[in-house]
């Protein structure tokens, strides 16, 4: 039975690794930012699954995060044995019309609170030999996104930093494993305003379907893996198609 940690666990891909972990009889460590919605999916998850499921709350987005996240693990008396960095959002629009405040906290949850956390719990899986982390990307990290410009290069950090780390960690008994989803049915696209767009009405994923794809690549020990066949062929073809070609269909995307 391992010991996993997630973040933002109270909707979306994140509460579906959660409610997967639990149905495989793991320990659950939640990190979101509502506590009363974590104490709900803590009574739920340990009700239908009997397992242990403990709660951080806290904002990702906030200095000092990672320190209270590893405060608050020391005090469980925890052993991370599986990382999900999941936690993220978006803004979208022109890069001169969108929110400064929003894209530094963006950068601050993608990248600086992933590789800390990272940072804080690898050496102890390195130290037991054991340990698997599951960093989300998305399907934006493999080419540039008008209108999606800061959210597509903080995921192009996330593949890269995963691709490089898994290197690393051949013959340690860890693995890093890169999830790249596509268009996926949660908050996430009410909240970047964005819900209407091309992007968000063909092949849009459920979330479950969604986890359970990271889930068996992350048990496989894979390196990345992309959710989905119409999202494998994007990316594809965004490897094969020159820059010039594949911005202006991205942008053309983000219309409604």
């Amino acid at each position: 039975m391992d010991t996993v940690l997630i973040t933002g666990t109270t909707s979306g891909i994140g509460a579906a690794f959660a409610e997967k972990f639990a149905r495989e009889r793991n320990n659950l460590v939640l990190v979101s930012r509502s506590k009363a919605k974590l104490q709900r999916q803590q009574a739920e998850l340990q009700s239908c699954y009997q397992v242990s499921v403990e709660c951080i709350s806290c904002d990702l987005a906030e200095n000092g995060a990672t320190e209270l996240i590893a405060d608050k693990a020391r005090e469980l008396g925890l052993s991370v044995d599986v990382l999900i960095n999941n936690a993220g959002f978006n803004e979208t629009g022109y890069f001169t019309d969108t929110r400064l405040s929003e894209e530094l906290d963006m950068i601050q949850v993608h990248i600086k609170v992933l590789t800390a956390l990272t940072k804080l719990f690898l050496p102890g899986m390195i130290e037991r030999g054991y340990g698997r982390i599951l960093n989300v990307g998305s399907t934006g990290a493999y080419m540039p996104c008008p209108c999606d410009t800061v959210y597509a290069a903080t995921k192009a950090y996330v593949l890269s930093f995963s691709n490089g780390l898994y290197q690393e960690l051949k013959g340690t008994g860890v693995t890093v494993t890169c999830l790249c989803p596509g268009a996926t049915k949660t908050l996430f696209a009410s909240k970047a305003n964005i819900e209407n767009t091309l992007l968000f009405k063909l092949f849009v994923m459920q979330p479950e379907d969604v986890a359970s794809i990271g889930y068996k690549s992350l048990m496989k020990g894979r390196r990345s893996t992309t959710a989905g066949l119409y999202n494998k062929l994007l990316v594809f073809f965004s490897k094969l198609l020159p820059i010039s070609v594949i911005s202006p269909i991205v942008q053309w995307m983000f219309k409604e």
